[in-house]
């Protein structure tokens, strides 16, 4: 595998993970029904010009990439731009290098020791059709191969323009802007994550993935749909219901993390205007970032 496809896997990857604050201004708030919007106002309790919330898809298929009215708009007034984690680190070779030895599975694990035969070569065919031969890959953590078991996603095809990402593009108008990126956490952190899922559970995830992205079932399409049709609510649900993949471990992927980020969106909001670019799931239901800062106080308005 070439240095700049190594990257742009761990990127990619990245990418596609890729959601106790206590505040005087807490109010009870009863979780009401999201309306359909991607692009959200962050408003009051000490905000003294709006900051802007944006649900992202970390990967999409480029004839479905869209900007929703307004975004630009919001994008421009903010003087800084968060994501979950900077962008910058993708593009650091030495970050990236840092990580490296926390993507394998650990004793000595390998793919093969946690599925059946039949089941191994379901994933190699798979991925041979990719060009990325499973035995270079057998023991990385089944957790990030899923990222590339949905439709015919290929590391290479952000490349090739055959996929987008929303972070990527957000990223590369903050460079020609010069506007200031930052994280609201790190790498390192994100990939942590995947320790708290038990190997066996990740590689029943990764044959799971495979076996649904056919037709109908094929839930990358079903998101993308969810996605242009701006419904942040049903995103949330179709990625914590029984069977999803995350099911039974959505407070440490999801829910902990939306916590963890309030104190930040809101002290970064009242020093100046920023635009956080997040993952769309992280947005809707009642342990979303938008109820929780509600819930702080704040006023949290959709932009159409």
């Amino acid at each position: 595998m070439k240095k700049s496809r190594v990257l742009m896997f761990f990127a990619v990857v990245a990418a596609a993970f890729i959601f106790s604050c206590k505040t005087a201004g807490k109010t009870a708030t009863e979780y009401k029904p999201l309306e359909p919007a991607l692009l959200w106002k962050i408003e009051g309790n000490g905000i003294s010009k709006p900051s802007y919330l944006y649900g992202t898809i970390h990967i999409i298929g480029s004839e479905d990439f869209f900007w929703p009215k307004g975004t630009m708009t919001a994008f421009d007034e903010s003087k800084k731009v968060f994501f979950e984690i900077d962008m910058k680190e993708m593009t650091d070779i030495s970050a990236l290098m840092g990580i490296m030895g926390k993507v394998f599975m650990k004793d000595g694990k390998t793919l093969k020791d946690l599925i059946t035969d039949e089941e191994y070569k379901l994933v190699s065919s798979h991925f041979e059709k990719m060009g990325m031969p499973l035995f270079m890959l057998e023991r990385i953590k089944p957790m990030f191969l899923t990222v590339f078991a949905y439709g015919d996603m290929n590391p290479t095809d952000i490349n090739s323009g055959k996929l987008k990402s929303y972070e990527m593009e957000l990223m590369e108008l903050a460079g020609s802007a010069d506007k200031e990126t930052a994280g609201l956490e790190t790498i390192d952190y994100q990939v942590g994550l995947f320790d708290e899922i038990p190997y066996e559970v990740q590689a029943k995830m990764l044959v799971d993935a495979l076996r649904t992205t056919t037709g109908d079932n094929d839930e990358f399409k079903k998101m993308t749909e969810m996605y242009k049709k701006q419904d942040i609510d049903k995103m949330v649900k179709m990625a914590t219901e029984e069977g999803s993949d995350i099911a039974g471990f959505e407070d440490k992927l999801l829910n902990q993390r939306n916590q963890n980020w309030i104190p930040q969106i809101i002290s970064q909001s009242k020093a100046q205007q920023t635009f956080f670019a997040v993952g769309a799931g992280h947005l809707g239901g009642p342990k979303g970032v938008i109820h929780l800062l509600r819930k702080e106080g704040y006023k949290v308005t959709s932009v159409r």
